[in-house]
């Protein structure tokens, strides 16, 4: 069937031939070619474009194409080098002399270039990906693409293997398709926003505690992979443009040839069928081409972040007054040149703000994640949220009995692991020597091993138990099940203020970390909760929120980092990898403190917790204040977060596993799910750590790599089973 140039109104004409069995009971297939008819699809529409839209198109685009020239000109004439416009246009028709030249020629033009490049390629991946999917936040971030490719470029450096940009770029490429096609497949197409962010954020959370870790472990061969993952334009002369572009060239033709299908997607993958396009090849088809896109950009400059999400976004809200561009032939380029225009923009206006050498020093993949964030967090708040809030879980009344022999395994399995975990390490002790450490008998160098060892050990436990009982109060004010301080952003907030802490102020004591930590973890949890709040909590809201803010915290990390001095950053990259090293007592007294008095809050306001886990009607019908009551368990799980990340690092998905855990295995009375879940984060946390630093001893691994590599395949479990 050629449907390469179908008429008008052929599409819906098909439908209407169609027997009864064939669209009976497709009210969704409807829902979606009426939709497609009004505001999507081009190949439905009742009529085409009117001239004035044409008109109005095609000055839109005459304007973006004269801003983003200017954006050239000014980025070329920016730079810590003496060459302004006078030397740059001197340099550009060869009267300049050697030094300007060189300049210009081998620095700033190869810059702008790859700018323009990179943005390009990048606006049209976003665009493709989420016509394909049907999804407003596909992009090379969201689908983790770029985790995919920064994992797989760092496991061949791992090697001490140099290859060639090109053959770079293939496996930066396979691991890009990989990453997309787990989230697509865990996702589902069409399935709302909220389930592929979070398949997106934990797969991106996973990959990279597994680069972070090679990082550690290969600190020679993988040197400068880490400021390359934050993304730059920079370049050394035309090498790396010259070859990539051919790549973005090839896969836009590509794009541009299967626009028609893309557009007839928009329909539903029935109605698709029935006008003939083959829906599955197609969307093969078109995420390859589109991560083919991405690995151009990537191999280029690095991931620069969240260009593909706001380029196709700014794209849709000039579609609703031009029609023109709902085609996706025409979408595609214009949201190439938006891209191109937003990372020229961050490149200008980091270069305008901020000193020579600042500028020179800060990649422009921050800045575009710092903007995107921000501009993640305005969509998601301004959105119509139609996502309820997750339904409460089946209740599960278990005996008594259940719940006692439950408890009692765990201590005995936690005791079980303290002793393993004091007697094991670098130097392997006996009970004997710990009896005699904590009488002041030791030996010297028994004591300096029990003196380091110990607040370790410590700061896992208590550290585990407060992720879970913060855990464990986020899901049940929220009713979400797959909300966790890690996943909405608090925990970001808290390393990000930490890290501040830590970078401004070398000498900062315990105290210091914990309230530079509780800053950050507060201003996130105001912004997230705030937010979503209005409307009850809705899951849509408060994910999006969530995760636009961990990306912003995340890049503010890695701006901090990145400023700071080499000692500073080392210490700070060991410390977000959820390190313990190092501890001592005062470091985790304050966490002793805040989990003690959790503990005794959550378990005095146990039918508080239960009734606020309901519903929204049955505690106001009980008398319940529930808008304070909701705002004291969240202060609370936010301090038990930031006094976590302070003494332990970011250490991530232990507020998911252990309330879903004990809620299986002992109901969801919080009365029995508090001691619980507290228990279970304990045991995982100091298993993640006995494990992280003794199986490749001498070296060490962090808690956090430890606890986000069993984490995100028991998250993605959960999203497969909500599915289902």
């Amino acid at each position: 069937m050629d449907v390469r140039r179908p008429r008008v109104d052929e599409p819906v004409r098909r439908l209407r031939r169609q027997g009864p069995q064939e669209v009976a009971g497709t009210e969704e297939v409807r829902r979606r070619r009426n939709h497609a008819m009004a505001v999507t699809a081009p190949t439905t529409a009742t009529r085409p474009p009117t001239a004035l839209s044409r008109t109005g198109a095609a000055a839109v685009t005459a304007a973006l194409v004269l801003l983003v020239a200017v954006l050239a000109v000014v980025d070329i004439t920016q730079g810590t080098a003496s060459a302004g416009a006078p030397e740059v246009w001197k340099a550009l028709t060869g009267q300049a002399d050697q030094t300007d030249a060189s300049v210009v020629i081998a620095s700033r033009l190869p810059r702008m270039t790859a700018g323009l490049l990179v943005g390009a390629v990048l606006g049209m991946a976003g665009a493709a990906l989420q016509a394909i999917s049907r999804n407003v936040l596909a992009a090379p971030d969201t689908l983790a693409v770029n985790a995919g490719s920064y994992v797989a470029l760092t496991l061949v450096a791992t090697t001490g293997v140099t290859l060639p940009l090109f053959l770079s770029s293939g496996i930066a490429f396979i691991g890009g398709l990989a990453a997309a096609a787990v989230v697509l497949g865990l996702s589902g197409l069409g399935a709302g926003t909220v389930r592929l962010v979070l398949a997106g954020s934990a797969l991106t959370l996973g990959l990279t505690a597994v680069t972070e870790g090679l990082l550690l472990l290969f600190p020679q061969e993988t040197e400068g992979l880490y400021k390359w993952n934050q993304g730059s334009i920079a370049q050394n002369g035309f090498d790396g443009v010259l070859q990539m572009a051919p790549i973005g060239v090839v896969a836009l033709v590509g794009l541009l040839l299967l626009a028609r299908r893309v557009d007839a997607l928009a329909l539903g993958d029935d109605a698709a069928r029935g006008v003939g396009v083959p829906v599955r090849s197609t969307r093969v088809t078109g995420v390859v081409l589109a991560a083919l896109l991405s690995t151009a950009a990537v191999s280029l400059a690095g991931p620069i972040g969240f260009v593909g999400l706001c380029a196709p976004a700014l794209v849709r809200a000039l579609a609703r007054r031009f029609r023109t561009f709902t085609r996706s032939r025409a979408s595609l380029p214009f949201a190439g040149l938006t891209g191109a225009g937003l990372v020229l923009g961050s490149d200008v206006l980091l270069r305008a703000v901020a000193p020579s050498d600042t500028a020179v020093a800060v990649p422009t993949g921050v800045v575009t994640s710092l903007v995107g964030a921000l501009f993640l967090i305005v969509m998601a708040a301004r959105a119509k949220d139609t996502g309820t809030a997750v339904a409460a879980d089946r209740l599960r009344i278990r005996s008594r009995t259940v719940f006692l022999v439950t408890t009692a395994v765990l201590v005995v399995v936690l005791v079980g692991l303290v002793i393993a975990a004091v007697l094991i390490g670098d130097s392997k002790l006996l009970l004997g020597d710990v009896f005699n450490w904590a009488q002041g008998r030791a030996g010297q160098t028994t004591a300096f091993v029990l003196d380091t060892r110990v607040p370790r050990v410590l700061a896992a436990l208590l550290a585990g138990g407060a992720l879970a009982l913060a855990g464990t109060l986020i899901q049940a004010v929220t009713r979400n099940p797959l909300a966790e301080p890690g996943v909405l952003g608090v925990t970001n907030g808290a390393a990000a203020g930490a890290v501040l802490t830590v970078t401004t102020v070398p000498l900062a004591g315990t105290w210091s970390m914990a309230g530079g930590a509780f800053a950050g973890a507060a201003v996130s949890a105001v912004i997230v909760f705030g937010l979503a709040a209005q409307g009850g909590f809705r899951q849509n809201r408060l994910v999006l929120v969530g995760f636009g803010v961990a990306t912003g915290a995340t890049a503010l990390v890695s701006l901090l980092i990145i400023l700071t001095d080499p000692f500073n950053a080392t210490k700070a990259l060991t410390w977000l990898s959820g390190s313990t090293y190092g501890r001592t007592l005062p470091d985790v007294a304050p966490l002793a403190i805040v989990l003690a008095v959790g503990l005794v809050v959550a378990v005095a306001r146990r039918t508080e917790l239960d009734l606020v886990s309901l519903d929204e009607d049955t505690p106001r019908l009980l008398g319940l204040d529930l808008g304070r009551g909701r705002l004291g368990f969240l202060v609370l799980s936010v301090l038990l977060s930031a006094t976590a990340v302070a003494a332990a690092g970011t250490i991530g998905f232990v507020g998911l596993v252990a309330p879903h855990a004990a809620r299986a295995l002992v109901g969801r009375q919080h009365t029995r799910v508090v001691p619980v879940s507290v228990l279970l984060g304990a045991v995982l946390v100091c298993t993640a750590d006995l494990v992280g630093r003794t199986v490749i001893a001498p070296a060490q691994l962090g808690a956090g790599l430890m606890t986000a590599v069993i984490g995100t395949p028991y998250f993605l479990y959960l999203l497969v089973r909500s599915r289902r």
